[in-house]
């Protein structure tokens, strides 16, 4: 009863401005746990069930979140973007173009130092041997008097050089006699001649790594 009391004469002596602020504030309370049938409040969303497509969420990139059950656990492991949709090798478009240019092999057959440098060299030292600025620096093989020597393109070939990758796995003395004509010849117009054997002189049992640098 003194409570009751108590409640009454603090209400009396509020202002009708704090009355209106203190009603409006135990409405908007009691509206964020009420619930009705076609009504959607708050607390009706917090107590939804949630759902979550852990599959989509893997392929969204969302590992943070993913639960796995215990059958999951066990299941064969599956890779994140579905594969079976990819073109197999033999219908891939690209490896026909690599095919081409290796004619049906995974190396270098030719002989034919044209084709040896346009594959093999052009992509950096450009097709008419002019050089190039990128990424990198790439000489000039066009016009230059480092190309009089045979013995130093045959030893570049042979080990590489800076960030040229060594062609000693992948070219044989003939062929690299072959493309080392062709820069000495077509590229500078000298006169000497490039044999297998030049380039025998020079090859040894060890290839430098694979990478430039080693």
């Amino acid at each position: 009863m003194n409570t009751i009391i108590m409640k009454i004469t603090i209400m009396k002596s509020m202002t009708p401005k704090m009355l209106m602020i203190m009603l409006l504030s135990s409405s908007a309370l009691l509206g964020c746990s009420q619930k009705a049938g076609d009504v959607e409040t708050i607390a009706s969303k917090h107590d939804a069930e949630q759902t979550v497509d852990y599959q989509a969420s893997r392929n969204t990139g969302s590992w943070g979140a993913v639960y796995m059950s215990r059958d999951e656990l066990k299941a064969q492991p599956i890779n994140v973007v579905d594969d079976s949709s990819l073109p197999n090798m033999e219908n891939d478009p690209i490896i026909s173009e690599w095919e081409a240019k290796f004619e049906g092999s995974n190396a270098f057959i030719t002989t034919d130092g044209k084709k040896l440098y346009h594959d093999s060299c052009a992509g950096c030292h450009m097709h008419k041997g002019e050089g190039a600025y990128g990424a990198g620096y790439y000489p000039p093989l066009a016009n230059n008097s480092k190309m009089q020597s045979k013995y130093y393109i045959i030893n570049i070939l042979i080990n590489g050089f800076r960030g040229m990758p060594s062609f000693h796995m992948m070219m044989n003395d003939e062929q690299m006699a072959a493309v080392t004509q062709y820069v000495v010849s077509d590229l500078n117009s000298y006169t000497d001649t490039v044999t297998a054997e030049d380039v025998a002189k020079l090859r040894h049992a060890n290839p430098p790594g694979y990478d430039p640098s080693e």
